[in-house]
């Protein structure tokens, strides 16, 4: 295929692919803030923020985002990661500062660096004013403003919780643009971050710096905190961070896939502070909401969508925002690369199977996972756990949960009689693996393939 975007756009395309297929943790920790830097003899070269971003990238994720560019761009390419010469520039202390630097003080320096200006992790495109309110996430929105408006008077903490793709991401960001104005200190971290960055103080010795730099800020906003749970030294220190926090008075906002009572591998200390403040859910957009949020998408990238296309996606993605804007993305990279009108019948042709509803019978779900993997449905349903039918035992309890809602005791019985705590740990290790696991991906995606036929 002869080339027919520059591969600029060509990157641009990519990403709008990778949203759509990728887990929202592992685009947004990974691939949201890559930039374009070149595209020089058949290399493109891609800007991460920080070296941890880019050694990731380099390592886990390079040939699945190399072949994505070459099937893009028709031609045999390469990829290369370079940090973002700001976020070098960030880490560096100023020659004037640098005789007062002591061993400590350089340790703490290293993660003040994160926490202030271009490092604070904000995306300042996620505003209150960029928000689209609708009746599902109303009482959300309304509180998240008030929190922005009074850090640490009033609902603190505040949590957040809902499905996929909602809006709890933006609202945390929406919080922190607005408390930054006031000149207040604030940081945005996945609770894969915080754990990551609990890591790199232990391995150099700056657990010290770890603490005063996460418990000096004026605003704490914690994305997925559900992810902490069995992880004990995690757990510790942010319980010890959250009362730091909050005895003076500082804002902490937590969003969740769950409410608190749900986290049950957390302990009731943890449990019981995440509800002492203001608990706000989040539910799927109505079709009238999302056609709003698609045409406020199409306006944002400066392109006219037809309302009958519009229409399609919106009752074809009912489940979340961050699936329409990924729909939204594939068409339009489509449409540019082969220089084609974007209308219903490419909308039809391009969104594909993926876009029809998914059958959300429990049996049906257990059918088709026993399918894909060449099991039978009463091994998966049985006692026994032999290694080759772990994985797609527990790709079933993270789909039973996804797809039918069911609850974890629920799922715990239609597989054998399992305690919930079981179907708990399987639907959050398929969760954790769909991160890095190429393999895992390709076989959720042909279960859904077989649930929407």
């Amino acid at each position: 295929m002869e080339l027919r975007m520059s591969p600029e756009n060509v990157w641009q395309a990519a990403l709008g692919e990778f949203q759509l297929s990728l887990q929202r943790s592992v685009y947004d920790n990974w691939l949201r803030d890559t930039a374009f830097v070149a595209y020089e003899d058949g290399c493109y070269i891609i800007a991460a923020k920080t070296a941890y971003v880019q050694e990731w990238l380099t390592k886990r994720m390079k040939g699945m985002i190399k072949q994505r560019l070459e099937r893009l761009s028709g031609r045999s390419v390469d990829v290369r990661f370079v940090v973002r010469p700001d976020s070098i520039a960030a880490t560096e202390p100023s020659q004037s500062d640098a005789p007062l630097l002591n061993a400590a003080s350089e340790e703490r320096g290293r993660y003040q660096s994160q926490i202030t200006g271009p490092s604070s992790s904000l995306n300042d495109k996620m505003t209150f004013e960029a928000f689209i309110e609708g009746e599902g996430n109303r009482f959300a929105h309304a509180a998240a403003q008030a929190v922005a408006q009074a850090p640490g008077k009033h609902y603190n903490p505040l949590f957040l919780y809902g499905g996929v793709g909602l809006g709890k991401t933006h609202l945390l960001h929406a919080i922190g643009n607005s408390v930054s104005q006031m000149g207040l200190t604030v940081r945005y971290v996945t609770s894969e971050t915080f754990t990551n960055d609990l890591i790199e103080a232990i391995r150099t010795r700056a657990n010290v710096a770890f603490r005063q730099t996460y418990r000096e800020l004026d605003v704490l906003l914690i994305d997925d905190i559900q992810f902490i749970q069995g992880r004990e030294s995690t757990k510790n220190e942010f319980f010890h961070t959250f009362n730091s926090l909050y005895a003076t008075n500082k804002q902490i906002v937590i969003a969740s896939d769950r409410p608190p009572h749900l986290l049950t591998k957390l302990e009731d200390r943890l449990r019981s502070r995440f509800s002492g403040g203001l608990i706000a859910d989040l539910h799927p957009p109505d079709l009238e909401h999302r056609i709003a949020i698609l045409r406020a998408k199409a306006y944002e990238i400066g392109i006219v969508i037809p309302d009958e296309v519009i229409r399609y996606i919106a009752e074809q993605y009912s489940s979340n925002v961050r699936e329409l804007q990924g729909a939204l993305n594939r068409l339009t990279a489509h449409s540019r690369l082969h220089a084609t009108p974007l209308d219903l019948a490419l909308a039809t042709e391009v969104l594909g199977p993926l876009d029809l509803p998914l059958d959300d019978d429990p049996q049906a779900i257990i059918k088709a996972v026993a399918d894909e993997y060449r099991i039978t449905v009463s091994e998966l349903e049985g006692p026994r756990r032999p290694r080759r039918i772990v994985e797609p035992r527990q790709l079933a309890m993270y789909l039973l949960r996804e797809v039918a809602q069911l609850s974890f005791p629920q799922i715990g019985e239609l597989l054998g009689g399992r305690d919930h705590t079981t179907a708990m740990h399987g639907a959050d290790k398929i969760s954790t693996k769909l991160e890095t696991d190429t393999e895992l991906r390709n076989h959720l995606e042909n279960v859904r393939i077989r649930l929407s036929q």
